[in-house]
């Protein structure tokens, strides 16, 4: 077990880590300039995919930066070099852009890529510390590292080097994301899966529609809505008109709440237009459910019509329906 003075050097030197890393990351941001701008617009017009490599600690960010890429609008995969160099160069094609990651620039496991790249014309954008090493000389353009010092205690272990890649890689994809107008609902597409998916659902994913919807027409009295309402078990119906090719105007709709502050001896007898709340609060059907669900809390209802772009009903979303999936 570790003594309290261990514990105390530790707890110092994860914050002196840190700090030296957050450092780094500064000094990177301050340098940030016209080659940035130059490889999101190389990356940016690129026709095929942005294809990452890196060697050791800088493959595994590499792999990272891909994974980012690829889920925020930009195709992307990594290359192992030392595959690459047993048969994968054949996944780089000339359409796609090579970003190649090596801290000294000198890693020999990348020369074949970048020699392949080289000869077929494939533009080569490089990260490294070192713009005079072997990679910095062969890239197109060069994306350089300041050469602040490691984090580790012994200087070896790459720290800040890493966090910098890293940050460098996310930057270059938000900032692709901010260029080609990536959205929530086309980050949905890439993420269905998982608590992400949920939160990023559309209530078009959710709603009821047709036999599921309790309906009631504009001239039907509260008996047989109760009767609706109690068979569709959604705790509301909605009023509606048809237009003559059965399209559903929504005229108004009736929850429990509305129940209750109508309740007497004669309300079954009631005409469904006299309880009813007109215009009630709507939805899209494109909408994020998670919308839905903010829309609901804020009302205190547990229900929303859904419309389509011509302003025809075309649904209804649940608490429930949100709930069941994950969404709060």
């Amino acid at each position: 077990m570790l003594t309290q003075d261990q514990m105390d050097k530790a707890l110092q030197l994860g914050k002196s880590v840190i700090a030296q890393e957050e450092k780094a990351l500064e000094v990177l941001r301050q340098s940030l300039g016209k080659d940035f701008s130059q490889a999101l617009d190389c990356i940016f017009v690129c026709k095929g995919r942005l294809v990452i490599s890196g060697m050791g600690k800088s493959g595994h960010v590499g792999k990272k930066i891909a994974a980012t890429m690829s889920s925020t609008g930009t195709p992307s995969f990594f290359l192992h070099p030392a595959e690459a160099s047993h048969g994968d160069l054949g996944a780089l094609t000339k359409n796609d852009v090579l970003l190649a990651i090596s801290n000294s620039g000198e890693s020999k496991e990348l020369f074949d890529v970048l020699e392949y790249a080289a000869r077929h014309a494939i533009k080569i954008i490089a990260i490294t510390k070192n713009r005079e090493s072997f990679l910095g000389s062969q890239a197109d353009i060069c994306l350089t590292l300041p050469n602040e010092q490691e984090a580790c205690p012994i200087g070896c272990a790459p720290t800040s080097s890493t966090t910098m890649t890293l940050a460098l890689g996310d930057a270059l994809a938000m900032a692709l994301l901010d260029l080609r107008g990536f959205s929530a609902e086309d980050f949905h597409d890439f993420h269905p899966g998982g608590k992400l998916g949920s939160q990023l659902k559309r209530v078009k994913d959710l709603m009821h529609t047709g036999d599921e919807l309790p309906l009631i027409d504009k001239q039907a009295k509260m008996n047989s809505a109760v009767i609706e309402m109690s068979k569709k078990g959604l705790g509301c119906i909605a009023i509606v008109d048809k237009t003559t090719d059965n399209r559903l105007i929504l005229l108004g709709i009736i929850a429990d709440g509305d129940l209750r502050r109508h309740m007497s001896p004669d309300l079954l007898e009631k005409s469904v237009q006299d309880v009813m709340s007109k215009s009630p609060t709507t939805i899209d059907t494109e909408a994020l459910a998670s919308k839905a669900v903010g829309i609901m809390n804020k009302k205190s209802i547990t229900s929303l019509p859904v419309m389509d772009n011509e302003g025809y009903l075309v649904g209804l979303i649940h608490m429930h329906d949100c709930l069941r999936v994950g969404i709060e």
